[in-house]
């Protein structure tokens, strides 16, 4: 099933993505687009960690979102999902919620790991730990009350402009004093100021498939480190 990539990137690099080690946190929006795309370009090695369920909401975005799979965890749906595509895929699901009192229970050996997850506070601790143990990270930032998606780029945090999730990340950054460029994707247009969050599919979405453009690249095309 994985000719058409094999034939464009080589049989070597292709081994190069069957051997990474993926951790992705949160399989919602951005996460759900990362997670498919990644089993698709050959990636068998996924950690995936999220504590919610498919609810009616998800719906108009989240991959792992169909009527058949409301109220499932979603790690569950997505380790169903990737079977179904390819059924020698190593998926590690993982329903919890992950935070400084736990994350210190994962493997440091993960080459990369994606932040997909809503909550700042984790957001911040998957970064302290991807720093403390060399372990290249990129965090998805807020794509929520967007509707124009042709503005979202990979970048770092420090150069992040009107993002209200970056801006609090930063000063939780220097907070911390930790050091060094945070790899990022972002959505540089202004959200549409509403009280509670919504969302299109095609932020997230785009988003997500980003991700998995910088990983593939960053992998193979340059030097990981």
């Amino acid at each position: 099933m994985y000719e058409r990539i094999i034939n464009l990137i080589g049989i070597d690099n292709f081994k190069k993505i069957e051997n990474t080690k993926i951790l992705l946190v949160g399989c919602g929006g951005v996460g759900s687009f990362t997670f498919v795309s990644l089993i698709r370009s050959g990636f068998k090695n996924i950690t995936v960690i999220d504590n919610d369920k498919v609810e009616l909401s998800n719906l108009n975005r989240q991959l792992v979102a169909t009527k058949n799979t409301l109220g499932l965890p979603k790690v569950e749906v997505a380790n169903t999902l990737a079977q179904e595509i390819d059924e020698n895929i190593k998926i590690n699901a993982l329903e919890e919620f992950l935070d400084k009192s736990n994350i210190n229970n994962l493997d440091k050996d993960y080459d990369f790991i994606i932040d997909a997850c809503d909550t700042l506070n984790t957001k911040l601790e998957l970064i302290k730990f991807a720093k403390k143990n060399n372990i290249e990270i990129i965090s998805a930032m807020g794509m929520g009350n967007r509707v124009d998606a042709s503005h979202i780029k990979i970048t770092t945090l420090d150069k992040t402009k009107g993002d209200p999730v970056a801006k609090i990340l930063r000063k939780k950054v220097k907070d911390e004093n930790i050091l060094g460029k945070i790899t990022v994707v972002y959505n540089e247009s202004l959200p549409i100021k509403k009280r509670e969050v919504n969302s299109l599919i095609t932020s997230p979405g785009i988003a997500g498939l980003l991700i998995t453009d910088y990983i593939i690249n960053k992998l193979l095309f340059t030097d990981k480190k």
